[in-house]
C-alpha cells in the first residue's frame, strides 16, 4: 500500500492527533496514542491491532525502525510518512524517536480475568498522576503480578504518559478498571487476601507473610488508602520511613512491597 506523505502542518490528521491527547477526545474516539519505537514493538507483539501508524525519518534514532513499519504494515496498520516540524507537532515527547501510533482502547472486565491458584495481583486506588500509573504498571509486570485492577481513577489507563512510563507493558499486564466495592466483592469471593499499605499500620511489610493467593492495595498520592480499604483489609502493613518524610512516591512504595512478595513467593519467608 502506497504511504502518505504529510508535510502541511494543518492537515486534519494531524489536529486529530493533538485532539487525542485529552482524554474527552480519546473517550469519544475510544482510542489512543502509542509513542516510541519499544511502546509501539510491545504493542504488535501482543497484537494489538493499530489503526494507524505516522513516522518521521528524521527522528529515527537507529536501524530498526523500518522492520518495525513493516510489521505494523503486515498487522493492518496504515502508514503515514510526516516532515519533520510535522512530526514534532504531534509528537508527545519532548525528544521524539519519529515513531507515533492510533490504538483502539478496550475494555477487561473482571470477569475476563484469567488467574492461577495463588493470584498475585496489585490494585490501586484513585492514582491521580499518569506517571506514576505507569511506573505502577512497569513494576507489576517486573514483579509477575497476574493483573492489576484500578479503582476509582483519576487518570485514564489510555493518558499518553501512562503509555510512557509503563514502556509499553500496558499491553502485556492484564488490567482492569472498576469501582472499589465490586473489586472487594470479588476478591472475597476468590479468596484472595487483602493486604493494605499505610504508614499507621503496626506491623512491617517485611514481617508479614505476602505469600498465597494475595492482593497488595496502594493508595493514592495525596490522600494514601481510603477508609473503605483500610477497614476491609486482612492484613494493614507499612513501610518503615527513618527520616522526616513520612511516606514514599506511590509508585516507589508499590515496587518495594511488591518485591518483598516476590521474595517470599520464591521460598524465602521472613
Amino acid at each position: 500500500m502506497p504511504v502518505e506523505k504529510i508535510t502541511s502542518m494543518q492537515n486534519p490528521r494531524l489536529k486529530r492527533l493533538v485532539r487525542l491527547r485529552e482524554r474527552r477526545a480519546r473517550d469519544e474516539e475510544k482510542a489512543f496514542l502509542v509513542e516510541g519505537y519499544r511502546e509501539v514493538r510491545r504493542a504488535l507483539e501482543r497484537k494489538v491491532a493499530l489503526d494507524e501508524l505516522y513516522f518521521s525519518r528524521d527522528w529515527f534514532l537507529g536501524e530498526n525502525e523500518a522492520a518495525l513499519l513493516s510489521a505494523a504494515e503486515a498487522a493492518g496498520a496504515r502508514l503515514f510518512e510526516l516532515s519533520k516540524e510535522a512530526f514534532a507537532k504531534v509528537a508527545y515527547r519532548e525528544r521524539p524517536d519519529g515513531i507515533l501510533a492510533v490504538a483502539p482502547q478496550w475494555r477487561r472486565g473482571l470477569a475476563g480475568l484469567s488467574l492461577p491458584a495463588e493470584p498475585f495481583v496489585l490494585v490501586v486506588e484513585a492514582i491521580e498522576k499518569p506517571g506514576n500509573l505507569g511506573t505502577i504498571l512497569r513494576s507489576a509486570d517486573a514483579a509477575g503480578c497476574h493483573a492489576v485492577i484500578v479503582c476509582d481513577p483519576v487518570t485514564d489507563l489510555f493518558n499518553p504518559n501512562v503509555v510512557r512510563a509503563s514502556t509499553g507493558v500496558l499491553f502485556s499486564v492484564p488490567c482492569v478498571v472498576e469501582e472499589g466495592p465490586a473489586v472487594l466483592s470479588w476478591l472475597r469471593a476468590r479468596g484472595i487476601r487483602i493486604v493494605a499499605t499505610s504508614p499507621a499500620a503496626g506491623k512491617l511489610y517485611t514481617d508479614c507473610d505476602l505469600t498465597g493467593p494475595l492482593a497488595v492495595i496502594m493508595g493514592s498520592e495525596q490522600y494514601g488508602l481510603s477508609e473503605f480499604w483500610l477497614s476491609n483489609a486482612d492484613l494493614p502493613v507499612r513501610i518503615p520511613m527513618a527520616g522526616q518524610a513520612d511516606s514514599l512516591n506511590v509508585a516507589m512504595a508499590a515496587l518495594i512491597t511488591l518485591f518483598e512478595a516476590v521474595r517470599q513467593r520464591s521460598g524465602r519467608r521472613p
